[in-house]
């Protein structure tokens, strides 16, 4: 059977892989890999990708997962905190980037519906590139990352109507007043369904699942999800990636959302790959390298003027000057939905070949050093606060901003020098009863549904999902944990979460308990600070209870199990253990016991008489300690007390000598 696309796959990903390990060694950027590819591969290049709407669709699907994983990361809550960020934000940047733009084409000779087109294409910013490189940052809770994702939402949603109204620019317009209605109409629909299944059918489908304990069955019900969400509103005229984005944010109220992060982030890192080669294959190099400098010029005005636009928005919302410059460090770029609408502008004539080839290059471009800037946008945004900005201008912009009646908060995660327990099983119960009672700070992980539920019920930090990937150690702060106690029974998970953790973190603490002694070498090795085998543990502690009874003083007891597990068990892990303790540390067992006896006779030599006259001490070397009558206990002793039957004495003595005394005591 012949698939044709799988040679463009295998072309693709082999293509990546040589060229990004060549990025990787020059330490550029992975997405500047995938563009060089598409170049390369496209039909301007080596024409080696014919199925090029093939690699678009699967484009496209890469999208779909981004804007999922940064839907879950938002919240409803998070929307609903920057819908001024994107109602407002979102139209000043758009608007004045269209002013602007139509001001500059208009009398660089373009007439004015195509100058005006012309603001509509570099009005629109990459939502795929930002938001990856946000997130690869951890910059999305951050208040330029935030401003930065409201405006992209804005513009993700204005695309649709900017859709419409090309055809009109052109002349060729029908009645868009009730095109833009019904379009209304449908947008209400679906945000008033997406809520309901939020609320309702979403968290019931998913306890349903995570209770089979399946994680295939978990997957496939997160990408039916994601997937049925985009098709519903694209249906109605909205672009997939915002249909993603929403089923995101339905996710995001659930306490599975961390898993299905996790699950769903290979497929993301898969397919967004064809999405930045599909940009590429897009641009003429004939063209390119023919008008170079003209393009590089016309990228830095296009940079330039977006960079300017963008910091007159985030400076009339009154935001900090540092935001101002690290926003627009992040948005300058055309962005990939430009693309679609540049279409519709051949289409309808409002684009020559000249001007398209221009637009693709000074994109694609833009999309190239958008990880550059971004990546050092904030040393350049200090640099330009501290080198080009005036004293007396920044003072003026501080005050400004101060005047913001209402302070802008975001939301990060609380967790801070607190303790990560991972596994909520006994151990891990007991880890966080006495942290709770310490107060400790403290958040678990647990991938057992029952158990999450009961913790959750129970008001505990904890959060659903596996430990051993990256992203759900990153949301619980495990870079800043200082403590994580690893008590779960998977050997090899728990060596995974190891090595997970230290690539994140070297300063955290990590206690691991285990069953069998002959794991500890292989946890040390892989970076635990301390292991605890359950099996050697359960004997020192039946050891030291042996010798309590053995009256040995507790500071000699512990001193002994200090060093058996300062040596990692050796002592008791092998027959002839190479390692002796020192002399001083050996324990003296005294000949001493204390028991308690119970008198059951009636009447003997012993019973019925007084302590000093039972010979207890002169005869048989005992010393009374206390007496239990009843429920009473008497611990002053007098030596002229009767030692009455049902008596329970507490003797201190030789065992052979109390063992006499016994024998008078217990009924034959």
């Amino acid at each position: 059977m012949d698939l044709p696309i799988l040679k463009e796959i295998v072309i693709i990903l082999g293509l990546s892989v040589l060229i990004i390990l060549a990025f990787q060694r020059l330490k550029m950027p992975v997405i500047l890999g995938f563009l060089v590819t598409g170049i390369i591969a496209g039909p301007h290049g080596l024409s080696l990708i014919k199925a090029s709407h093939e690699v678009e669709l699967l484009s496209e699907i890469g999208v779909i997962f981004l804007l999922f994983v940064i839907g879950i990361e938002f919240s409803l809550k998070g929307l609903v905190k920057i819908r001024n960020t994107v109602i407002i934000g979102g139209g000043l940047q758009v608007g004045g980037t269209i002013l602007f733009t139509f001001i500059v084409a208009y009398f660089a000779g373009l007439k004015p519906a195509e100058a005006i087109f012309i603001g509509f294409l570099v009005s629109l910013s990459s939502t795929a590139i930002v938001l990856k490189v946000l997130q690869e940052k951890g910059q999305i809770a951050t208040q330029h990352g935030r401003i930065s994702l409201g405006i992209l939402i804005f513009q993700d949603i204005i695309v649709v109507p900017m859709i419409l109204f090309t055809p009109i620019l052109a002349g060729n317009g029908g009645d868009l007043m009730s095109t833009i209605l019904l379009l209304l109409g449908k947008v209400i629909l679906v945000i008033g369904l997406l809520f309901m299944m939020s609320r309702y059918a979403v968290p019931f489908i998913l306890h349903r699942v995570v209770q089979t304990k399946s994680r295939e069955l978990f997957i496939l019900t997160i990408i039916v999800l994601i997937f049925a969400t985009a098709w519903l509103t694209s249906s109605v005229g909205l672009s997939l990636a915002l249909g993603a984005f929403f089923a995101g944010l339905i996710i995001s109220e659930s306490e599975y959302s961390h898993q299905a992060t996790v699950n769903i982030l290979p497929f993301r890192e898969i397919f967004i790959s064809f999405f930045f080669v599909s940009v590429g294959m897009l641009l003429n190099l004939t063209y390119f390298i023919d008008h170079f400098w003209f393009l590089i010029l016309l990228t830095i005005g296009v940079v330039l003027l977006k960079m300017i636009v963008i910091a007159i928005t985030v400076i009339i919302k009154r935001y900090p000057v540092k935001t101002v410059f690290m926003t627009a460090f992040t948005l300058f770029q055309v962005g990939e939905f430009a693309f679609l609408l540049s279409i519709v502008g051949l289409q309808n004539k409002l684009l020559t070949q000249d001007v398209y080839q221009s637009f693709l290059a000074v994109s694609i471009l833009t999309m190239a050093i958008t990880p550059f800037l971004m990546g050092y946008a904030d040393r350049m945004s200090d640099w330009v606060i501290l080198a080009m900005l005036p004293e007396a201008v920044r003072k003026r912009l501080d005050a400004f901003q101060r005047s913001k009646k209402q302070v802008i908060k975001h939301e990060v995660g609380d967790y801070h020098d607190h303790l990560v327990i991972i596994g909520f099983g006994i151990n891990g119960h007991n880890v966080a009863k006495a942290a709770r009672q310490a107060k400790i700070p403290f958040v678990i992980i647990e991938l057992d549904p029952n158990v999450f539920n009961e913790a959750k019920e129970s008001g505990l930090p904890i959060v659903f999902g596996d430990a051993s990937d990256e992203i759900l150690l990153q949301h619980v702060h495990i870079h800043e944990a200082r403590v994580v106690v690893i008590a779960i029974s998977d050997v090899d998970s728990t060596k995974l979460i190891i090595k997970k953790i230290r690539e994140i973190s070297e300063t955290s603490h990590i206690i691991v308990r285990t069953r069998y002694v002959h794991e500890i070498e292989t946890n040390l090795g892989l970076g635990a600070d301390e292991v605890i085998p359950e099996e050697f543990e359960t004997s020192i502690e039946i050891f030291t209870r042996v010798l309590t009874r053995y009256l040995v003083p507790f500071d000699q007891i512990q001193t002994f199990a200090n060093q058996v597990r300062s040596h990692n068990y050796e002592l008791l892990a092998k027959v002839k253990s190479e390692y002796a303790f020192p002399e001083s540390l050996k324990l003296q067992i005294p000949e001493l016991v204390i028991a308690n006896l119970p008198v059951q006779q009636e009447n003997n030599r012993i019973v019925g008489k007084s302590i000093r006259n039972s010979g207890l001490r002169t005869n048989f070397n005992v010393t009374v300690l206390a007496v239990r009558r009843g429920n009473r206990y008497i611990t002053e002793i007098d030596p002229d007390m009767n030692i009455e039957t049902d008596d329970m004495l507490y003797l201190f003595g030789r065992p052979d000598n109390i063992a006499r005394v016994n024998k008078h005591f217990v009924i034959k």
